[in-house]
């Protein structure tokens, strides 16, 4: 049995995983969705696929003998990362929580406008163009519709059968979804902006590793407002999230004996 659990989906989690391939060390990923497995790639690793809520969560790392959690869930996962920290808690194992360094505070420019949640960004996005891109996935395209009845919503999502249907049963049309996987660089970002003539970009803080920078720098160039969702408030503790943000501080931690954390 696996003794490291590393709950993943993202370009980060890959990293981690390459750590723990390279030391040589028993683990597991669970990612959400089949797609998941597909970009998880070639791990040493044994992957589980499927949602877990914090019960199922619970069983499955008791009966599996997991001793030491690493959460490199998405950043804007905040149900996930929740249930992650109270199945640790209940079952008193170790947690690492991977953040990705911010770059919120990089680029300031008065066509930028940086809020805390959904709500706000469509607040502000009423009283600015008609034809709205959205770079924030499809999880929470249903909100933007019934917030802004008024625009045109145009949404860059991932390209599998999965996420188009649920785009086409929100009543998207072929003009309105784009089917990427990112991140891109600033250039086709630019290129984009002008093939959509949006008005203006909804986006998240996703760091460097979802170029964050090459996303919003070529919006501001091209006179695009763009809002930009900040990542949830997380309160840390000590004991329960020791926090990393480089695969080299994973490495770090590891030859501590799981002691170490970084700040």
């Amino acid at each position: 049995m696996a003794a490291i659990h590393l709950f993943g989906g993202t370009s980060d989690a890959r990293a981690l995983c390459a750590v723990l391939d390279q030391l040589q060390l028993d683990y597991s990923v669970s990612v959400a969705t089949d797609t998941g497995r597909e970009l998880a790639g070639d791990i040493g690793g044994s992957v589980h696929v499927g949602r877990l809520d914090e019960p199922a969560m619970i069983d499955w790392l008791a009966t599996r003998g997991v001793k030491w959690v690493i959460d490199a869930a998405h950043p804007y996962a905040s149900a996930l990362h929740a249930n992650i920290r109270a199945a640790c808690q209940a079952l008193d194992l170790r947690l690492l929580r991977f953040e990705r360094p911010s770059e919120i505070e990089s680029i300031v420019h008065p066509l930028l406008t940086v809020v805390d949640d959904i709500a706000a960004a469509c607040e502000v996005a009423r009283s600015l163009g008609e034809r709205v891109l959205l770079t924030t996935g499809s999880k929470d395209l249903a909100r933007y519709q019934h917030a802004l009845p008024e625009k045109l919503l145009l949404a860059r999502v991932l390209p599998t059968s999965t996420v188009l249907a649920e785009c086409e049963a929100l009543g998207f049309g072929v003009d309105q979804i784009i089917a990427m996987k990112g991140p891109f660089d600033a250039e086709l970002n630019r290129a984009l902006y002008r093939a959509c003539r949006c008005d203006l970009v909804i986006t998240k803080e996703s760091g460097a590793e979802g170029g964050y920078q090459e996303k919003v720098r070529p919006c501001l160039e091209l006179g695009i407002p763009c809002i930009v969702i900040r990542r949830p408030h997380t309160e840390h503790d000590s004991r329960w999230g020791e926090i990393i943000s480089t695969p080299d501080a994973l490495k770090t931690c590891l030859a501590a004996g799981h002691e170490g954390s970084e700040q």
